[in-house]
């Protein structure tokens, strides 16, 4: 499967591509970046995490919706990255032993399919 990703590094850089071996449970994976550049070894403890979107344009006036209640997704939960960034959505992934989890946006409009979390790069995770 070749998924549409943007990388969000924990450095601040962001990096948009298509991987055909992501894994949650891989230390590493392929990014071809859609900038031409070489593919190349992507380390997950770098990041912050791996967002699979629709399109790798978005829309940049959209504003998720964050009062969405979707069925199905787990417990809705509020993450707050080092960086200050705010995703609130939902998981069933989430615990704190664990070095990563899975978040789907509440909004289902949103240009973001779900969000790979590196726990790492988090200042706080809690449930709504």
């Amino acid at each position: 499967m070749n998924q549409k990703i943007v990388l969000h590094y924990q450095d601040g850089s962001i990096v948009k591509g298509r991987s055909n071996d992501f894994f949650p449970n891989k230390a590493q994976f392929h990014l071809q970046p859609t900038d031409g550049t070489e593919r190349r070894v992507v380390n997950v403890a770098d990041l912050k995490g791996v967002f699979t979107v629709r399109t790798f344009e978005g829309d940049p006036h959209n504003r998720s919706r964050q009062d969405v209640d979707r069925a199905g997704l787990g417990r809705k939960i509020k993450v707050t990255f080092k960086d200050g960034e705010v995703v609130v959505g939902y998981t069933s992934g989430y615990s704190p032993n664990r070095p990563a989890f899975f978040v789907f946006p509440a909004d289902p409009n949103s240009n973001t399919e779900r969000i790979f979390v590196v726990a790492a790069a988090t200042a706080s995770v809690e449930f709504l």
